[in-house]
């Protein structure tokens, strides 16, 4: 059976000859009675401090549960990205490698060609000085041909 601090403080006893004296005897369950009661809203006072402390340990709980499940998310999604970002440099470097061989293909096609001209225009350049030599030489023939057939009268006079 619980006592409580009213039981205390009420409670009554027979009397006896001889007996205590019931005014100490009502003092000290008063005494009793009021420590009692202070014990037992300390009590009730820890209790609810307890239920309090054991809500913000669930508030906790579940702050530190998602703040876990935030990370993981987070590193699966940073390590996501990295992939793919590795996959998308991979992608512009072989692309840009692909366009820089194709760029050095057409320089060089280019480059063959323009020797290709340019050796053209040394043989067309060739063919036009032998064809002006031999111009000039079936002149300069012609001319001495006519030198002998006609002389020129002013070399004659000198």
């Amino acid at each position: 059976m619980r006592i409580a601090p009213i039981d205390i403080a009420h409670r009554t006893f027979n009397r006896k000859i001889m007996g205590l004296d019931p005014d100490e005897v009502m003092d000290f369950l008063r005494l009793v009675a009021e420590e009692l009661e202070g014990l037992i809203k300390e009590r009730n006072s820890l209790k609810e401090t307890l239920r309090e402390k054991e809500f913000s340990i669930g508030e906790y709980r579940e702050r530190d549960e998602l703040l876990k499940s935030t990370i993981t998310t987070d590193t699966r999604m940073s390590e996501k990205m990295q992939v793919d970002a590795d996959r998308e440099a991979k992608l512009i470097i072989n692309d840009a490698n692909q366009r820089a061989e194709a760029i050095v293909r057409e320089a060089r096609d280019s480059l063959k060609r323009i020797y290709t001209e340019i050796s053209d225009l040394k043989k067309i350049r060739m063919q036009f000085e032998n064809n002006v030599k031999a111009i000039i030489q079936s002149h300069l023939t012609m001319i001495d041909q006519g030198q002998k057939i006609m002389p020129n009268p002013m070399i004659e006079s000198k």
